[in-house]
């Protein structure tokens, strides 16, 4: 890890310098502000809806910047050459492919925490609850864009931005739609166990929008199910990286 830290801490840094991360931070959380504004809060379970609107806000502000990023760093430094300074110190690469995706997850972990803080004070303001649960959702999210992150820097180990980008959003569908084309029970659909192939065991929109959140076993089951995930994706992306003619 004495590679892979420097590595990650180097992503961190020239992501911070990228002016996308902020954009997509600030857009977000003026959405945030403007939830309560929204013309269906007349009727309804107001605080359930600022909840569930909130988290698909923090999906999508995390998804732009997990593909702004990771479709992105490889192929920039590779085209650039600037990847040869790093491989020539006696770095494996994967531990560039791990280090890399590493920085780019502890950013969007930084992202996601920002705004569940910002709308956890709005919805305290303006319906007076202190919407904790919201924390939750965001760990749903941090996992689910970690797993789709690690699926770009992959794809991007071997091939262009473009097709990374292309490639990750086809993975996102499949992810959350293989059960359903599978046709499996009802009961199956709602609460996927953790070792099924599929991205909604992180979708945990209802229970903390609509319920009283998710207990810690489902918790350590979304992080295995990640950890699983992750170390597929960037075992292959390392070998593909191993084999590219640089």
């Amino acid at each position: 890890m004495n590679k892979v830290l420097p590595i990650a801490a180097a992503v961190v840094a020239d992501a911070i310098r990228r002016k996308v991360v902020w954009v997509v931070a600030v857009f977000a959380a003026v959405l945030a502000i403007a939830i309560p504004a929204l013309p269906s809060y007349g009727v309804g379970v107001v605080a359930a809806v600022f909840r569930e609107v909130s988290i698909a806000l923090m999906y999508t502000a995390a998804i732009v910047v997990a593909l702004a990023l990771s479709a992105t760093r490889i192929p920039v430094e590779v085209e650039r050459r600037t990847v040869f300074n790093v491989i020539s110190r006696d770095v494996r690469r994967w531990q560039y492919v791990l280090g890399t995706w590493l920085g780019m997850f502890a950013i969007l972990g930084a992202v996601l925490l920002a705004f569940s803080i910002a709308t956890i004070g709005i919805g305290a303001f303006e319906y007076g609850q202190w919407m904790w649960r919201l924390f939750e959702g965001a760990f749903g999210v941090w996992l689910e864009i970690g797993v789709i992150m690690a699926f770009t820097v992959m794809m991007s180990c071997q091939f262009g931005a473009v097709t990374a980008v292309v490639g990750a959003m086809a993975f996102t569908f499949i992810g959350h739609s293989i059960l359903d084309i599978m046709n499996l029970p009802e009961a199956v659909l709602r609460n996927p166990p953790w070792y099924w192939p599929t991205l909604n065991v992180f979708n945990v929109i209802n229970p903390v929008a609509h319920g009283d959140g998710y207990h810690l076993p489902y918790a350590i089951a979304m992080v295995i199910s990640f950890v699983a995930w992750v170390a597929l994706l960037l075992f292959v992306g390392s070998l593909l990286f191993a084999r590219r003619d640089l």
